[in-house]
């Protein structure tokens, strides 16, 4: 069982929401296997229905499951360690706070975890307090490099930055690519991605020179009706990132 993103040979892979098995299927399709998708801990009642079910995502889809919080949910963050030890996906999203924690329990390094860190409206800062507790506190402002530094210390893969608004914290998002890039260090942009800004986002990233990206493109390609990852808006998303 491969345990790292399928990537493009320019180090892109996409990360979209799959709303069944048989939607996961389309989307990996679509993007030709350089996709992880979105399964969510925040839709299940407990750890054992998520594992069973993640189980048959990953039986489908060569394991390329993304285990997620859901909207980011701090207090997913739990649920989302006990889960990827059992599963052993190729993602997992993680709260600042639960990086260590996720890899400890994973008990290897090859898993990519990101660190959720949000913009401050400050070039070069990025606020850490993204876990049950310290989410409910002042923001914890520190330097990007600091924070990139604390990932790796506890075994993280990559920045999770989000919420972006799109372009909304676009000077913030240009730093955090140029510290990425210079630490050796993946950016996983996230937040109000869609098909008109998608690929200025990660222009900006390959850019910077970051070497491994997975843009998250969640809500804005669902399909409001049935709750679908609209696979012929993955295809799109495929094309662009081919082209870098």
């Amino acid at each position: 069982m491969n345990l790292l993103p399928n990537y493009l040979p320019n180090g892109i892979c996409l990360n979209v929401l799959a709303n069944s098995v048989q939607n996961a299927i389309d989307c990996y399709d679509a993007a030709e296997g350089h996709v992880v998708l979105g399964v969510l801990t925040k839709n299940y009642p407990s750890d054992e229905a998520a594992i069973e079910d993640m189980r048959k995502y990953q039986a489908e889809i060569d394991n390329a499951v993304s285990v997620g919080l859901g909207a980011g949910d701090p207090n997913q963050s739990s649920m989302v360690v006990r889960v990827s030890k059992a599963i052993q996906p190729q993602h997992v999203n993680q709260v600042f706070t639960g990086v260590g924690a996720s890899r400890e329990a994973l008990g290897q390094s090859k898993t990519i975890i990101n660190g959720l860190v949000s913009p401050t409206g400050r070039v070069g800062f990025v606020n850490l307090a993204t876990g049950p507790l310290s989410s409910q506190t002042p923001a914890t402002e520190v330097a990007i490099e600091t924070a990139i530094a604390l990932l790796k210390d506890m075994g993280g893969s990559s920045i999770k930055f989000f919420p972006m608004k799109g372009l909304a914290h676009i000077d913030e998002y240009k730093e955090v690519a140029r510290a990425c890039a210079a630490n050796d260090f993946d950016l996983e942009p996230t937040g109000g991605i869609d098909l008109e800004n998608f690929e200025e986002i990660v222009q900006i990233a390959v850019d910077a020179g970051v070497k491994r990206i997975i843009p998250h493109v969640y809500s804005s390609i669902i399909d409001k009706a049935t709750g679908d990852t609209r696979p012929e808006d993955v295809a799109k998303l495929y094309e662009i990132i081919k082209k870098f």
